[in-house]
């Protein structure tokens, strides 16, 4: 079997995960749209999927997302200028920025919400609510252990002697 074949009939879990996260994409942001929301795009989500109504931080919206710090002030510099989120300074510490919401921000998040929760109701229904549930915990236990070993990751480079020479 080709492997592009067996990729269609057997995907391994990334295929799965993007399947399903550009699918669930494409009908969030469809339905935005439809909304009163046209002008946002998937990449968006990284800030406006993560961010508190009373505000965050960039830094926690990038290790929220895992999307780099940099990619992040340029996606907050997008939807500042979309007037869906504004920069305040943290009554915490004066010298760090909040991302806060607009209004426009804030219909979007409960928009977002809504057609978020129906995509999951509709999957539960046709599956039903305990398989669903259980697809759910095993999903997170899987993305922890994947993402576990990045959260782990020495800070520098290591020599590939280094690596070697630790215990398995």
């Amino acid at each position: 079997m080709r492997r592009s074949e067996r990729k269609v009939t057997d995907p391994d879990i990334g295929i799965m995960s993007a399947r399903l996260l550009f699918s669930v994409q494409k009908e969030l942001f469809q339905k935005l749209a439809e909304q009163g929301h046209p002008r946002l795009r998937p990449q968006h989500g990284a800030v406006m999927g993560f961010i508190d109504e009373e505000g965050s931080r960039a830094t926690e919206l990038s290790r929220l997302s895992g999307t780099h710090k940099q990619v992040i002030g340029n996606l907050i510099d997008e939807l500042e200028a979309l007037d869906y989120v504004e920069r305040h300074p943290d009554p915490k510490d004066r010298r760090a920025k909040l991302i806060m919401p607009t209004a426009l921000g804030r219909d979007q998040m409960r928009k977002s919400d809504a057609i978020i929760a129906a995509i999951e109701r509709r999957h539960a229904e046709v599956i039903g609510e305990q398989e669903y549930e259980n697809f759910k915990t095993v999903f997170r236990k899987i993305t922890a252990l994947q993402r576990k070993q990045f959260d782990e990751a020495p800070t520098r480079r290591e020599q590939p002697s280094e690596v070697a020479d630790e215990p398995a």
